[in-house]
């Protein structure tokens, strides 16, 4: 009985943390670039009660007797899958179409990467510096800062398919000015070290970042301007795993509940 009170509170505690995870991806429903996330679990060390188990004629059975010491979380993976595009009209806002991640210059001078494209013009000493809404430059297929200088009109740069930025000529046609947006990608998405705003760093475990990947030498992946992606979190199936988490969660509570009228009933006795 008191392993059952120990089995049952690893129940409930593991069933919290996925209760956590659902309740973050309810709460980010709505941010641009999000990926859902799911908690997975693994068995604990088993207990073996018998090693050779036999019948009542001494006939050995072919199973031996082992009782299992309860669940732990083992991970919560992150699923990179494509998100809805939303349109918005905003010039500086993208989305990609397919793998991969915008490169993000960090105050400490690293490089994030995010799914979130929606940007904004910053006045800089160098010019005008594409950055997110915290400040921090967006990076080229170079690695560097896409600064644009103060010959360009900002509403009438453009951004084709390829990430190329264009600039119309003394026709109006749209011709590259030599600024591509960078995108990076990882042979192991799920791997990635999360942090806020939906920044993502580089690990071990996500492989080094393989630069300079955009449509021009991956035809899957495309950049669209004038758009966010929007999380690939679906409310209903969320509802359900809450519901799901929720009752696992009520039988741990009630195996704890039994074990401890067995040990009282078993403490009355005369």
């Amino acid at each position: 009985m008191m392993r059952s009170l120990w089995t049952a509170s690893s129940g409930m505690i593991s069933q919290q943390t996925n209760v956590d995870t659902i309740a973050n991806n309810l709460a980010n429903v709505n941010t641009v670039g999000y990926k859902k996330e799911s908690a997975e679990f693994k068995t604990l060390l088993y207990q073996t009660i018998q090693e050779k188990t036999t019948d009542n004629n001494g006939n050995p059975k072919p199973t031996s007797a082992q009782v299992g010491l309860g669940v732990r979380n083992s991970a919560i993976s992150t699923y990179y899958t494509q998100g809805p595009l939303q349109e918005t009209g905003n010039t500086y806002d993208f989305a990609i179409q397919g793998s991969g991640f915008f490169m993000i210059q960090m105050p400490d001078g690293s490089v994030g990467y995010t799914r979130s494209g929606s940007f904004n013009l910053s006045m800089g000493s160098e010019g005008m510096v594409l950055a997110t809404s915290s400040g921090n430059p967006v990076l080229d297929v170079n690695g560097n800062k896409i600064v644009f200088g103060k010959e360009y009109d900002p509403a009438k740069l453009t951004v084709d398919a390829n990430g190329n930025f264009c600039y119309p000529d003394e026709k109006n046609n749209a011709q590259p000015i030599d600024i591509t947006i960078g995108v990076a990608q990882f042979n192991n998405p799920a791997g990635l070290l999360k942090s806020s705003d939906s920044i993502v760093k580089e690990t071990a475990a996500s492989g080094e970042a393989v630069w300079g990947v955009n449509a021009l030498a991956n035809a899957n992946v495309t950049i669209k301007q004038g758009y966010v992606e929007g999380s690939n979190v679906q409310t209903a199936d969320e509802m359900v795993n809450l519901i799901v988490a929720q009752r696992a969660y009520e039988m741990n509570s009630k195996i704890i509940t039994a074990s401890d009228e067995m040990l009282q009933q078993a403490n009355n006795l005369r």
